[in-house]
């Protein structure tokens, strides 16, 4: 490709990545070196890239090149997951668009719809992957509902309930009524709502007595089956052992006591409902009350709502209300504000509902994952602040709920042989189920048919859980090379929000069955928001189009630009598209240097200047100094910082200063010596750069000369720290400010640069020599003179505590000099003053925080060496 089409930045990530796949340096298999894992967090398979994808596989990405470039064996396993509530609720709703109700297809015909769709729709967004510039090793690509997945979840249940770990119980669980089906407590979400409370009149029985209680949900006066009143409540004591007359069903329920009630809360009588609360189910249990459910699955009121069957709860909520107060029982209505909880994936209105469901005992489970995180530290968390939300969701779990009511996903390898709750087998296939049932079985020989497999999937993240090790095939074959050599794996980058749901959960699978932590490391990002602070979605329209980003400025920008937003672990983001555009200027300010460089006029002849000999040492103490920074940074996951240590370095450092240092005269060729480790320099600064922006390293690496597969920067070597001479950085710090000082005072006396002029000097701080030369050719010095006293009709100006000397003679009007010297010095006198105000008032000195008097006092300083440079300056000129 010509040197003008690297800005052509779509042909450059084509040309490369492409170049990439061609030569499998993607891929991994087992061998000698050290391996370096990652499994991607898989994104549902009908996903599209957006801006938290961006950021989180970035990350990944940059971890994954720079592993590689250390000559780690490096393997990024990508996949998908298949998103059961998700993906079957696109699927039924596709089939509605048809004409075809879910419930009207067998098991099999739903299926072959879903996977048809799953095969039209699916896996874009790892394609949208490649467009990023992510190294991951296709030809690895799982999917949680492949065929050795689903066999290993399978392999997982039925080990876990012969362990007696899975059990099936009767139990109240979180009903998604739009996706019909079971959530476990870490797929609901609770967000406050403005609500209402309604005070209703149930009439005590035999008497003209009414007692009022206080509800959200005057829909569930339906399924009431008692009242409550707390024992130790003396307005209450008489109504011991009498019943009262639910409104409207006019139900004779018991009034009961129990202390569970709060005398302080609403009217201090409570309604139970044991079909539709938590806790109103543990006061059926107690108390033996009836348990009436009056919803359908889709919260819709079945018989027992009366008149109201098969409206929507919503609906009923505002008819009932209505109703209850045309019958007199509603005293008053308030506004109320109370926490409701809400389904994760659909933002359905959660329905406690009981049903017979498959559940996994979490007790001794967590513990591992504790001692592993909290007591070991054999898996650190960043933010180490998260291990807080680790502890207490730990600390307080419940069993899991792992099955769900939903077609797409691995069916429970449970087999019923009979009409008994309890007729049931575990088996990983229907011919071990047969056996099994057979033995519990007398007097008659079962068939294939007679069994009936249960209609339930597990939980999507009864799946996702074994990730890291069924990918390597660790579930089916354990003790298989691939998951001995590369389990367990390096770290995981994911997102705060799925802690519970999936992190937590593959710590008690990788100590569950394997004995072993399942990542060394995990890094949660934050979430990207908007400028307002608000989390992108589309229905607020404020999520940017990915890719349309990448067209725009490239990947390397995006990448670069995204890394450059994010402040950290766990810190949310804001995203400013400024910060991509900062990311496309530094990719451009590379190209120029590049191009700069390569425009050079080599002669093998001429000697190396002494100017560019000590300009390079520095340089190469600088990239050791800057390199020895990222590590440091990389070790404990500040890659943000990382990058911008790399941004400075080659911006400021290499563009800015190492450039102009050896840059030839106009039209002048340069010395091979020093064009050589110009380009050495070059190469180096690429390899540390590659990581964040593959793209246009790889593309400046082979137009720097012609190279093998093997010599390609992707599998190049990366650096190594070696020894600093600080010293010679120390030297540049004072240098660099000399030369800063010569181009300020050219800039404001307006002498040309071509002009040369002579500097002596006054060497108070005995600061070296060896940059002599440098300075000479940035301040185009025709003469460096080290003198004992202050030169007469000069300007000059301090670096530490030497003086620097220009003569004037002839380049400026001295008059207006004087004017405008005495002027400044006038200003800066008068700010001393009321520095030095503050300082002397003891009411000050004594409250202000001691960061503010320390600032104070270098104000003081500076503004008394400035005095006197001013006053050096007016002495020289009068």
């Amino acid at each position: 490709m010509a040197l003008e089409a690297i800005n052509s930045s779509q042909n450059v990530e084509d040309k490369w990545y492409s170049y990439w796949m061609e030569n499998n340096y993607f891929h991994s298999e087992v061998d000698e070196r050290e391996p370096y894992t990652i499994v991607i967090p898989p994104p549902n398979v009908t996903g599209i890239l957006h801006m938290g994808h961006m950021l989180n596989n970035t990350i990944q990405d940059v971890l994954i090149r720079r592993a590689r470039l250390q000559g780690k064996n490096a393997c990024w396993v990508p996949g998908t997951d298949h998103a059961s509530i998700a993906t079957e609720a696109k699927v039924v709703a596709k089939l509605k668009e048809q004409g075809i109700d879910k419930n009207d297809l067998t098991r099999e015909e739903f299926l072959k719809h879903a996977w048809d769709w799953t095969h039209e729709y699916g896996g874009v967004i790892l394609e949208q992957l490649k467009k990023l510039g992510c190294s991951c090793d296709w030809d690895r690509t799982k999917f949680t509902l492949d065929e050795d997945m689903s066999e290993a979840v399978i392999k997982t249940f039925v080990n876990l309930y012969n362990k007696g770990l899975i059990y099936r119980g009767y139990r109240m669980v979180n009903w998604d009524p739009e996706a019909k089906t079971t959530l476990s407590d870490e797929e609901v979400e609770y967000v406050e709502q403005n609500g209402k409370l309604y005070y209703i009149n149930y009439k005590v029985e035999g008497s003209n007595e009414v007692l009022t209680v206080a509800t959200t949900r005057p829909e569930t006066i339906l399924g009431d089956t008692a009242i409550c009143i707390n024992p130790n409540d003396e307005r209450f004591t008489h109504l011991k052992g009498k019943k009262a007359i639910v409104p409207i069903c006019n139900r004779v329920i018991p009034i009961i006591e129990d202390d569970y009630v709060d005398v302080e809360f609403g009217t201090g009588c409570l309604k139970v409902t044991p079909a539709h609360d938590m806790n109103d189910k543990a006061l059926g249990d107690k108390h033996n009350l009836e348990v009436i459910d009056i919803f359908n699955e889709d919260a819709t009121l079945n018989s027992f709502g009366l008149h109201y069957q098969g409206k929507d709860r919503f609906v009923v909520r505002k008819e009932i209300s209505e109703e209850l107060k045309q019958l007199g029982c509603l005293s008053k209505v308030e506004d109320y504000i109370n926490n409701v909880g809400v389904s994760e994936r659909t933002k359905a209105v959660i329905e406690p509902r009981l049903s017979d469901q498959w559940f996994l005992k979490m007790e001794e489970m967590v513990k591992p994952a504790l001692k592993s995180v909290l007591v070991d530290g054999d898996i650190k968390l960043y933010p180490k602040k998260i291990e807080n939300t680790y502890r207490h969701w730990l600390e307080n779990i419940r069993d899991w709920n792992i099955s769900r009511q939903l077609r797409w996903g691995q069916q429970i390898p449970a087999y019923f042989y009979g009409d008994g709750k309890e007729d049931f087998v575990v088996a990983e296939n229907i011919e071990e189920a047969l056996v099994l049932a057979q033995e519990k079985i007398e007097g008659r020989t079962l068939k294939v048919e007679d069994l009936r497999q249960e209609n339930d999937v597990v939980d999507t993240w009864f799946s996702a859980w074994l990730w890291p090790i069924s990918v390597f095939d660790g579930i089916r074959n354990p003790d298989n090379k691939e998951i001995n050599y590369y389990y367990p794996t390096n770290d995981l980058v994911t997102g705060p929000d799925i802690i519970f749901f999936w992190v937590a959960r593959m710590i008690f699978a990788g100590y569950e069955f394997r004995n072993e932590k399942p990542f060394n490391n995990v890094y949660f990002t934050g979430i990207v928001r908007d400028r307002q602070g608000r989390k992108m979605s589309k229905s607020l329209g404020n999520s940017p189009d990915a890719l349309k980003l990448i067209d725009d400025y490239s990947a390397d920008a995006v990448r670069a630009g995204m890394m450059l937003l994010s402040s950290g672990a766990g810190n949310d983001l804001l995203f400013d598209e400024s910060k991509l555009q900062q990311g496309k200027a530094f990719k451009n300010k590379i190209i120029n240097a590049y191009k700069l460089v390569s425009g050079w006029e080599i002669n093998n002849t001429i000697e190396q200047p002494a100017s560019s000999k000590i300009a390079l040492e520095w340089f190469d103490a600088k990239f050791q100094s800057a390199f020895a920074e990222m590590e440091d940074h990389f070790s404990k996951y500040r890659l943000s910082d990382a990058l911008m240590t790399a941004y400075k370095l080659i911006w400021d450092d290499f563009c800015s200063w190492l450039l102009e240092m050896v840059k030839p005269g106009y039209q002048q060729p340069i010395d091979r010596k020093t064009f050589d480790s110009i380009i050495e320099a070059f190469e180096n600064n690429l390899k540390i750069l590659n990581p964040f922006m593959p793209f246009i390293t790889e593309e400046i690496w082979h137009q720097i000369a012609d190279r093998t597969k093997e010599e390609a920067l992707i599998v190049s070597s990366y650096p190594s720290v070696k020894s600093i001479n600080t010293e010679i950085l120390k030297d540049f710090e004072i240098t660099s400010e000399v030369i800063s000082g010569i181009r300020t005072i050219r800039k404001e006396k307006n002498i040309s640069f071509k002009e040369t002029i002579n500097l002596s000097v006054i060497n108070n701080i005995n600061a070296s020599t060896s940059f002599d030369s440098v300075i000479k050719k940035m301040g185009n010095i025709e003469e460096l003179n080290y003198i004992s006293e202050k030169m007469e009709g000069a300007l000059t100006y301090r670096v530490k505590s030497n003086e620097y000397f220009i003569p004037m003679e002839g380049a400026i009007n001295v008059e207006d000099e004087i004017v405008k010297l005495t002027e400044e010095l006038k200003y800066t006198e008068g700010f001393l003053r009321s520095v030095q105000g503050k300082l002397k008032n003891e009411r000050f000195v004594n409250n202000a925080p001691e960061k503010v008097i320390t600032m104070e006092r270098q104000k003081e300083a500076d503004a008394l060496a400035k005095i006197e440079t001013l006053k050096s300056s007016l002495n020289g000129l009068l």
